[in-house]
């Protein structure tokens, strides 16, 4: 297919795109920054997806005390160096003796 057989968008599609345009500018403008992600505290289902984690594995390891938190009146939250440190806690790196990968 040329350039030429592609038809001009109607005046419809330049406002249906117009219209879509604008919803993602105003999604981009209530995202939250990262100096306020910083001031956040999560809560379990929050920390949840940002670990990719079940809300049932944040809510067992707080009550165990195997992962950092706070608590906001009875309430456990996670800041986000909270859950940085739980994203550290699973980095490995590779072993010395392991075998070479063949070329």
């Amino acid at each position: 297919m040329t350039r030429n057989d592609l038809a001009p968008p109607t005046e419809t599609t330049l406002i249906l795109r117009l219209t879509e345009l604008t919803a993602a500018v105003a999604r981009l403008a209530a995202a939250p920054t990262a100096a306020e992600l910083e001031l956040k505290c999560f809560t379990p289902e929050e920390a949840a997806a940002i670990l990719g984690k079940t809300t049932n594995w944040v809510v067992e390891n707080i009550q165990d005390g195997r992962i950092p938190h706070t608590y906001v009146g009875k309430s456990p939250r996670m800041t986000a160096a909270h859950i940085r440190w739980v994203q550290a806690q699973g980095e490995r790196v590779p072993n010395r003796y392991a075998k070479p990968v063949a070329a």
